[in-house]
């Protein structure tokens, strides 16, 4: 596997369209994969689970995330997984990066050899029974081979047998077990095991002349033992207040705690299978029997303990080391019966079973690092607020309309438990019978919060960017931010999106989605106070509606607010317009006009830009019909800015002609026509799309708008994904188009364009 196709930078912050299609354009998924995972047709179905196991009645679905950044024996891979807990994912991720940019793990796996025990009792002469079965081995390896001759041409086949002598502890009496090793190949080989054991007991009772009772593999797979390794050069753990010496050794000594404490070696050893038991379910591997396994093994000298070791090499270097039997298999029916698996395989990309096994080993390594060093520096919860309040909200019942709200109070709050998240629901719910009855809401805008209001483009955007007009007006769709003072650090979350992390104060080190928030507390001199900037976000992100304009703005303001700078909406405006030119390269400023100034406007980039008020008469009936693929406006303005450069006279027509619709917009609106704004809107529609700015999904939206009665529906925004905006002529006639989006699987919502909008 390449790897330049397979790193794939900031993949969390995608939308799960994104992530898909990321993964698809670096051929890493074929195109049928594709298809499937966008349309969610890679699931097990009910036919097929009934096939399966008995008794079925449903099937249970669990998160299917991947893993990046593993560097395995010089390849690198993408680790499908499958598991619920918050952090695991992300953990192996960060782990694997680090790693990665020292080289990688190292792993080595024996060959894959899966034990089968045949239990023999009653035995006249347990001396002779051993000489005999050992002087008739290979008569014994040759009966269970004619079993399975299949597996004999691929290299397999059962290889030698073992000899052990027990006392029952209920009779006293002698118990003989003969061992059958046997290399299973690609196949996890249980079945097959099982078999040989079957088809041999007769010959083995013959032989010892004792009674053959028990036959069947043993999980503890230890002649399938695979290590692996990694060093990490101890400048690479320095961070989070921590030099690089002072978290190798916090690491070293939480290793040594395990290693000689069996109740601490089961929740160590637990870190690790939670990357390698994920791994085996996304792979349709026996996650039970990898378990067992393991834990049977880590207790193999009589007292249970770590699987992995951590220690300072001569060169101060800080090295890990993990062993364990991992016996698994990528061929055979339970793999082949479940779509899932087989699609996981193929992105996963192993060649053989023995490759998986190693692969799998360097996970449970990875996520082995990643949680001690969290431990060993800041702990496990920090850094996971996020994750762990979404989880303690779900688990509180909060349903799907409210469950953002609830989300956002939590945090507010501090206490992330269900208890408090019950209390806040119920709180919820009586504010919205309140709201109900006539009685005055509760207002959620705390005087101490910024606010940056979402728009939608009526007439000209990508025109706009060239110096044409544009129509722009605010949405009662809102971000509102909150700073808190901290010890150090400044940490920036976004609960309603899992956000979580921490700016770097060196502006190079940023991560592009830092640095749109870094630019702004540079310029305010803040970067170096400590300080939790909380965002809760009603605009989406990338749907054309201004998200990151609003943010800006919402931040601007909460840090005005919180260190009392006395900002105008001018300097807002202005610092925004900063944020956006990082985000977005080539900005026209319309954004961040409107999600300050929260009111209609005719703009026109410049220096400075033209802004002017919009009267509009009467509120205008509207509905927002959102994609649910996410626009990358940066991506879009590039995509014509790159036409533009190459016919620059046909392209400044085009935006001519874009620019006379938004000036006969101008006067229709304040004529009240709206028959004529939804006329240009469906020819201004039109030229977006012939700009190629449109996208399947947004053609499909301004087509049920149109049919259902429509005055004009249109892209707003830079286009590639994200929204349409459509106008009706009466607030009731916006009811069967929002129905209409709804029913064909979008989200919408009727808005009135020109009403009151203050973000409360």
């Amino acid at each position: 596997m390449n790897p330049d196709r397979s790193r794939i930078p900031e993949f969390y912050k995608l939308s799960i369209e994104e992530r898909v299609r990321a993964v698809h354009e670096r051929g890493l998924l074929s195109a049928a994969d594709f298809r499937a995972l966008s349309t969610g047709r890679h699931t097990l179905d009910i036919a097929a689970a009934d096939k399966m196991i008995e008794n079925v009645v449903g099937v249970m679905g669990l998160p299917l995330g991947l893993g990046m950044n593993l560097v395995v024996n010089g390849k690198q891979y993408i680790v499908p997984m499958v598991v619920e807990e918050p952090s695991v994912v992300a953990a192996l991720s960060s782990a694997c990066k680090l790693v990665g940019s020292c080289g990688g793990f190292t792993a080595k796996a024996s060959d894959p050899i899966l034990i089968g025990q045949i239990q023999v009792v009653d035995v006249p002469d347990m001396a002779k029974a051993r000489s005999r079965l050992l002087e008739r081995k290979k008569e014994i390896l040759n009966l269970a081979n004619s079993f399975h001759p299949n597996m004999v041409a691929r290299g397999g086949g059962a290889r030698d047998i073992e000899l052990y002598q027990h006392t029952l502890p209920t009779s006293g009496k002698p118990m003989l077990v003969v061992h059958l090793l046997v290399d299973t190949r690609d196949a996890m080989g249980a079945n097959l095991v099982n078999g040989m054991c079957e088809g041999v007991a007769p010959l083995v009772e013959s032989i010892t002349g004792g009674r053959v009772f028990l036959r069947i593999l043993s999980n503890l797979a230890d002649r399938s033992v695979v290590v692996a390794t990694c060093r990490i050069p101890v400048e690479k753990l320095a961070g989070r207040g921590y030099t690089g010496e002072q978290a190798r050794d916090g690491i070293i000594v939480a290793a040594d705690f395990a290693a000689i404490d069996p109740y601490r070696a089961a929740t160590h050893n637990k870190g690790i299978m939670n990357g390698i038991d994920p791994l085996a379910i996304a792979t349709g591997n026996d996650w039970r029997a990898i378990e067992a396994g393991a834990h049977a093994y880590a207790a193999r000298s009589g007292r249970y303990t770590s699987l992995t070791e951590w220690r300072a090499d001569d060169e101060g270097y800080l090295c890990g080391r993990i062993e364990l039997p991992i016996k698994v298999g990528i061929v055979g029916a339970p793999l082949e019966s479940n779509p899932t698996v087989a699609l996981n395989l193929r992105l996963l990309g192993v060649k053989s079973a023995t490759e998986l096994a190693e692969v799998m080993a360097a996970v449970g390594l990875a996520q082995n690092f990643a949680a001690i060093r969290a431990l060993a520096t800041e702990g496990i919860q920090k850094g996971h607020m996020t994750l762990h309040a979404r989880s303690v909200v779900t688990a509180a019942g909060a349903s799907k309309e409210i469950f953002d709200e609830v989300l956002d109070r939590v945090i507010q709050s501090g206490v992330i438990k269900v208890w408090k998240a019950q209390e806040i629901i119920a709180e919820i719910e009586a504010e919205r019978q309140n709201a109900s009855a006539g009685r005055a809401p509760r207002r959620a805008q705390s005087e101490a919060m910024g606010v940056g209001y979402g728009k939608v483009v009526l007439l000209g955007e990508h025109a706009v960017v060239y110096g044409r007009h544009a129509i722009a007006a605010p949405v009662p769709l809102a971000i509102k931010a909150l700073v808190e003072d901290c010890d150090e650090g400044i940490h920036i979350m976004i609960p309603r999106w899992g956000v979580e992390y921490q700016l770097a104060k060196n502006p190079a080190e940023r991560r592009s989605f830092e640095r749109s928030a870094g630019v702004i507390l540079d310029k305010l001199g803040l970067s170096n106070r400590g300080m939790r900037i909380e965002v809760f976000p009603e605009v989406p992100r990338g749907m054309g509606l201004g998200g990151s304009a609003a943010m800006a703005v919402a931040i601007v303001r909460a840090l005005d607010k919180h260190f009392k700078l006395g900002l105008s909406d001018d300097e807002v405006n202005r610092l925004a317009f900063e944020s956006e030119k990082v985000a977005h390269g080539s900005p026209s400023g319309i954004d961040n006009t409107v999600a300050t100034y929260n009111r209609a406007i005719v703009f026109r980039a410049g220096d400075p830009p033209l802004v002017e008020p919009l009267a509009i008469v009467e509120p205008i009936p509207a509905v927002i019909g959102m994609s649910g693929y996410e626009g990358l406006t940066a991506k879009t303005v590039g995509r014509v800015r790159e036409a533009w450069e190459q016919d620059r006279r046909l392209y400044e027509r085009i935006f001519d002609q874009i620019d006379a619709l938004t000036l006969r917009g101008v006067q229709a609106i304040a004529d009240n026509d709206l028959s004529l704004l939804g006329e240009l809107m469906n020819i201004c529609h039109g030229m977006l799309n012939a700009l190629q700015v449109s996208t399947p999904e947004l053609e499909e939206l301004v087509t049920i708008a149109r049919e259902n009665g429509a005055l004009g529906a249109k892209l707003t925004g830079g286009g590639g994904g994200g929204s349409i905006i459509a106008i009706c002529a009466s607030q009731r006639d916006t009811e069967p188009v929002v129905a209409a989006m709804k029913s064909a699987g979008y989200q919408a919502v009727a808005v009135n364009l020109g009403a009151q909008t203050d973000g409360s």
